[in-house]
């Protein structure tokens, strides 16, 4: 079956907040996706970020992050009142998140809430259900607090090394912050259970997205030291990224410590097929950032400044994929398999048999060559997108790239007064074989690189865009869903 869905992150929707939350504003979303005949609402990683905000560098694969609580649910539950919403700080332009601000304010409501909570049955169950992570997370997220949010490796050496005498006396100390943290994360799971249940109801599905790495602070790497490459509590020995590529010439040194496979497969892969399992719990489908990974992945010496120098190495293949569907059954994945894809790789997701992407922007060159990514080469299974969170909007990127946009605008058959370049992409996105097509909000917009939510190999200024809500129309809802039905995708 034919499908389309809408890119768009949770931090990116209104709301009177400060960032989008899974509150009323959501609903309102997926209202409108239902009534521009989409099927699909793909988000990405909605772990508590950390290092530079970004949803890649989580404090937990396995936790999500307080930001997108709704508040007003809060309210309603007599945990907080309307005066305390109201009165906060929360940033003064409601087309980008100040996360300073955000979260300061929040942080400092949550805590609030706590102190009106009382455990009842359902937080009692999550706790005891989530228990595997939720322990050593809290405490994780409780010793961090204490010590100023430095990075583990700097606290007491008995804590970073996880030492059972001085753990023991960490629980003790921090039981009432430890409580906190599981509260946090029933109400963040509490509230998005809602949401997708919502989603579902009226013919939403949810695409998530998960990071391939852990970040180095984190209480994955913190609990689970043996399961990657390091020498020394928090010191990896190599490091994660990729070689020179379109995105940089440097290649990109993303920091993340490496996965000891070896180590991994001795235990049947328990930590990752943990991992997916509550992913798939969380999501109808689930996109893996950096899926060739799995077949190879980039090793950089931790010492090296950039990723010039890094080399590939063997990653785990088939074995880990048997694992999973041994133990999980079918899982409905989407592979991210953008960059230098070796055949090895191809050969990976044919294995598999899981749909790899395809990106419209990266189609176009100067040279007019052909490639994988413009749309008469898009396979059916595959999902094709007109550009992805990191690349500019197409708007943005037309500007920057003249030669390959006036070879987009005749393949696209685009035109200033009636087929605007982000439409034509969009129209010729939906003609294309590939299955399932996604659009990032910001290219049907039309929006320009203001709006962009990341640019690789930067730190800082990413992740803050917001949509206002006069921006999402019943006109722009009528279009697409005409154009879903001239393509043989509409849903609803």
């Amino acid at each position: 079956m034919r499908s389309c869905g809408i890119l768009m992150h949770i931090t990116s929707l209104p709301s009177p907040y400060g960032i989008g939350t899974f509150g009323s504003g959501a609903e309102r979303f997926v209202d409108w996706l239902k009534s521009a005949g989409q099927q699909y609402w793909q988000v990405l990683p909605l772990g508590p970020t950390g290092f530079a905000d970004s949803p890649y560098q989580a404090f937990s694969a396995f936790a999500g992050n307080p930001l997108l609580i709704d508040l007003d649910d809060l309210v309603q539950k007599a945990l907080l009142t309307r005066e305390d919403c109201l009165n906060a700080d929360f940033g003064a332009d409601p087309r980008f998140v100040d996360y300073e601000k955000v979260n300061r304010t929040k942080m400092s409501l949550l805590n609030e809430a706590y102190k009106h909570f009382s455990e009842d049955v359902g937080y009692l169950s999550f706790v005891k259900e989530e228990a595997a992570w939720l322990e050593d997370y809290a405490l994780f997220m409780s010793i961090k607090e204490s010590n100023n949010l430095q990075p583990f490796w700097l606290w007491d050496k008995e804590l970073t090394n996880r030492n059972p005498e001085a753990m023991k006396k960490a629980a003790e100390e921090h039981v009432e912050r430890v409580g906190f943290w599981k509260f946090v994360q029933y109400v963040f799971f509490d509230q998005w259970n809602r949401l997708r249940r919502y989603a579902n109801r009226n013919g939403i599905k949810i695409i998530g997205d998960m990071p391939f790495y852990v970040s180095q602070d984190s209480s994955d790497l913190w609990t689970h030291p043996d399961l990657f490459q390091l020498k020394g509590a928090g010191n990896p020995a190599a490091v994660a990224g990729v070689p020179p590529d379109y995105f940089s010439a440097t290649g990109q040194r993303w920091g993340n410590p490496l996965y000891d496979w070896h180590a991994m497969k001795k235990e049947d892969y328990v930590w990752w097929i943990a991992r997916l399992k509550k992913a798939t719990e969380m999501y109808d489908i689930l996109r893996i950032d950096h899926f060739r990974a799995f077949d190879t992945y980039c090793s950089i010496p931790a010492e090296e400044p950039n990723a010039v120098n890094g080399k590939w190495m063997q990653g785990p293949g088939m074995d880990f994929w048997n694992e999973v569907k041994k133990q999980l059954g079918e899982v409905n994945i989407i592979a991210e398999d953008l960059g230098e894809v070796f055949d090895s790789v191809k050969q990976l997701l044919k294995d598999t048999g899981f749909p790899g992407m395809r990106v419209m922007q990266f189609g176009f060159n100067p040279k007019n060559e052909d490639n994988d990514h413009l749309p008469h080469n898009y396979v059916k299974n595959s999902v094709a997108y007109t550009g992805t969170h990191d690349n500019d909007t197409v708007m943005g990127w037309a500007k920057e790239n003249r030669a390959a946009t006036a070879n987009a605008k005749k393949y696209c058959r685009a035109s200033c007064l009636f087929s605007p370049l982000n439409k034509a992409m969009v129209k010729t996105l939906y003609a294309s074989a590939s299955k399932l097509v996604i659009v990032p909000m910001q290219d049907l917009l039309g929006l320009g690189s203001e709006t962009r939510m990341n640019t690789p190999s930067t730190v800082g200024g990413n992740w803050k865009w917001r949509m206002t809500e006069k921006q999402l129309t019943p006109k722009l809802a009528g279009w697409l869903s005409s154009l879903g039905f001239v393509y043989c995708r509409r849903g609803g």
